[in-house]
């Protein structure tokens, strides 16, 4: 197995970090903000069909406004990247990671605002809070993709769960397996996490999510560019 440097570390736990928030993120959108994921794109896409289709529960509008303001996270981080592209990639990940912060600070703020009052109902309110966390990580999920970090995404699993399977059917052993299941054990208990949050306050698991992603976004400035990050420009142009 091939030696890891400090900053090596420090960036895979930021990302496996990142991948807990995806549970904790998922978990309040799913159970607190009428039944969308806010993170994972996949299964969102999927209940957009089922609403169309007419299952209850499930809003067209809600999950509309999901797909939408994601694209646009994604827009904003590859803008992001052009501008600090002659920046060290570390300062490059802090900045995304503090956008995606401050955006979940916001929706905690929106939610405290919104719970003080009594807001039940669907509202402008209930809007905002799902704009806001779908933005921020639509911003997460275009960062990561262009990172690239194998098996370390941070938010979709499916492909890391049936590469973890299809290598335990070989012969020779792929030591990215403990990669792989550690990001499966993360995001379960960041959703296990999540809903125990919810018991007191969606406002408390936006808390929660936020510090996490600020303490990642510090962590970039006390580790210096890794070999990978280097040759970003180099790999994608």
């Amino acid at each position: 197995m091939d030696s890891v440097t400090k900053s090596e570390r420090v960036l895979y736990g930021s990302l496996f970090c990142l991948t807990f928030v995806t549970g904790l993120v998922d978990a309040g959108s799913w159970v607190a903000m009428g039944h969308v994921l806010t993170a994972n794109m996949t299964g969102n896409i999927i209940f957009l069909g089922f609403a169309f289709g007419g299952v209850p529960g499930l809003s067209i509008g809600r999950s509309v406004t999901v797909l939408g303001f994601d694209l646009a996270g994604g827009f904003l981080a590859g803008k992001l990247d052009s501008l600090l592209r002659k920046q060290p990639r570390n300062l490059w990940l802090a900045a995304a990671f503090g956008c995606e912060a401050l955006l979940l600070f916001a929706a905690m703020t929106i939610t405290w605002c919104f719970q003080s009052r009594g807001g039940q109902s669907v509202s402008p309110a209930l809007y905002g809070i799902i704009a806001l966390t779908a933005l921020g990580m639509g911003m997460r999920n275009g960062t990561v993709k262009r990172l690239a970090v194998p098996d370390l995404t941070t938010t979709v699993l499916t492909l890391t769960v049936a590469a973890l399977a299809f290598d335990f059917s070989l012969p020779s052993s792929n030591l990215r397996w403990r990669r792989r299941v550690g990001s499966v054990l993360l995001m379960f208990s960041g959703a296990f996490i999540g809903v125990h949050l919810l018991r007191h306050s969606l406002v408390l698991l936006l808390a929660a999510s936020a510090i996490l992603t600020l303490f990642c976004m510090l962590a970039q400035f006390f580790r210096l560019e890794t070999q990978h990050e280097a040759e970003l420009n180099v790999a994608q142009g």
